[in-house]
């Protein structure tokens, strides 16, 4: 499940799913002059128990559950996240119906623990319970329509800062995707200064940065380069239809010294012939 997904809409929920629990254990009724400690709560009534609190706890846990999920799940042919919508606005409809009618649905209850009066008031719990109930239908509802609940609950990962020419990245070949750096020439390593000769720029300082020489093959040591301009590669067995094309801004491995050219191997560990090896830069 991606969490990422969660909407500030979500995180409403998330805190109203939370309050409801909370109240499920704080007493239903008003004391009004009976002992307290011996007043019940949401877990001594299933029926409010039920239709009220774990309903909406519930309901949230749909919501949520549907928005971090990759891909929408059905549940009896009906959408994870509008049947936790449904389950919501349910837990508030039932509410209301509790706080409203607490003389004829909790009376004997009232009576039972040591109340006082004719007539209960609502306790703490239901009142906390009606609050939660009514910002939880809300959220749930108004996260899809209200803009500024659609917006991500969590910011998005920081992109890793790119790496400078010549910094190889681990588990593969060169810096694939990289754009050239304004006044950066190709070759340039972490720490030489940014002097030399970009190329499609004038030189610096009378500094020309030096091509690749061609070496003797049984002296040859493998080295990272770019090139310039795109260059074709062909394929070892001097086929004449090339086989990949070399990017600049891209660090490349030469293998092999193969007469004026070059064998290369590319990130995907394909290997070919440069044949065109002019203005290439060692790294």
């Amino acid at each position: 499940m991606n969490f990422r997904s969660l909407t500030r809409g979500d995180g409403v929920v998330i805190g109203a799913a939370v309050l409801l629990f909370i109240a499920s254990f704080l007493d239903t009724l008003d004391a009004d002059g009976g002992d307290s400690s011996k007043l019940p709560n949401a877990w001594e009534n299933g029926n409010l128990l039920l239709s009220v609190y774990l309903l909406g706890i519930i309901g949230a846990a749909l919501v949520v559950v549907a928005r971090a999920l990759p891909q929408p799940r059905k549940v009896i042919g009906l959408d994870l996240g509008q049947l936790g919508v449904a389950f919501t606005i349910a837990s508030a409809w039932s509410s209301l119906g509790a706080i409203f009618d607490v003389d004829q649905s909790y009376g004997f209850l009232f009576e039972a623990f040591g109340g006082r009066s004719e007539s209960p008031d609502a306790g703490v719990g239901l009142i906390l319970g009606l609050i939660g109930a009514l910002v939880l239908a809300a959220a749930a509802v108004a996260t899809n329509i209200v803009p500024a609940l659609k917006a991500p609950l969590m910011g998005a990962p920081r992109p890793v800062a790119p790496q400078p020419y010549g910094g190889q990245p681990q588990g593969g070949y060169g810096y694939p995707g990289a754009q050239p750096q304004q006044g950066q020439p190709y070759g340039g390593q972490p720490g030489q200064p940014q002097g030399g000769q970009s190329f499609g720029g004038q030189p610096q300082g009378g500094q020309t940065p030096p091509p690749a020489q061609a070496q003797p093959a049984g002296d040859f040591s493998p080295f990272w380069f770019a090139v310039p301009v795109p260059r074709p590669l062909y394929a070892e067995d001097g086929s004449p239809t090339p086989i990949a094309e070399l990017a600049p801004g891209t660090w490349y491995l030469a293998v092999e010294q193969r007469g004026p050219g070059l064998v290369a191997q590319t990130q995907d560990g394909r290997r070919g012939v440069l044949q065109d090896t002019t203005g290439i830069q060692r790294g």
